[in-house]
């Protein structure tokens, strides 16, 4: 997790100033994902780094409701030489929902979201299936009792303690990414039946 230690308007985007322990490894340039949104590195100082999000990344993203202090889950770029733990997760966030219920599994923890269902959105794969991927705030998690517009998640302790599942709380907003791949199926099919 990276810690909020600034924000700053500018017209229409916002900067961000985090702190991590990777801080320093970073260059200008370089994609890290916040709450699963890639975000390019503007800035630097010795221990912070600066990224900027813009209007089409604040209205889709829970990014225009961090404070100062906040958590945010991280991720740098994976090498393309690494393993591929989880789905694949682009860092380009589809919306946000809201935490509706948490439940405990003797152990873990189950959070239930609810999403804007939009019939012609669900037509072009955004949508959640049982036993199938999405992504919550950047990470990557299996969906179990998806409805039209929710769906559930297991969250073991180690994930709990090491993201910001620890702040999430009903009735938090966080960022969904949906499962690219059932995306382009979703494509493919409609191109095919035209």
């Amino acid at each position: 997790m990276a810690t909020v230690v600034a924000i700053d308007k500018n017209q229409e985007n916002i900067d961000f100033t985090l702190s991590c322990s990777f801080a320093p490894e970073l260059t200008i340039d370089q994609s890290v994902a916040h709450n699963g949104v890639c975000l390019t590195v503007v800035r630097k100082t010795a221990d912070t780094y600066t990224v900027t999000a813009m209007k089409e990344t604040l209205d889709r993203s829970n990014l225009g409701l961090l404070k100062v202090g906040d958590r945010v889950n991280v991720e740098r770029s994976m090498m393309m030489n690494g393993r591929l733990d989880g789905h694949i997760v682009q860092g380009h966030v589809d919306g946000t929902a809201v935490c509706t219920a948490m439940s405990d599994a003797q152990g873990s923890t189950y959070y239930t979201f609810r999403y804007h269902f939009d019939k012609d959105m669900a037509r072009r794969g955004y949508f959640t299936v049982d036993k199938g991927s999405v992504t919550v705030n950047g990470v990557s998690l299996t969906v179990c009792n998806p409805t039209a517009d929710t769906f559930s998640v297991a969250i073991i302790p180690y994930t709990h303690d090491n993201t910001n599942f620890c702040d999430i709380a009903v009735g938090s907003t966080v960022n969904i990414e949906f499962d690219i791949l059932g995306k382009y199926i979703a494509r493919l099919t409609a191109l095919t039946a035209e």
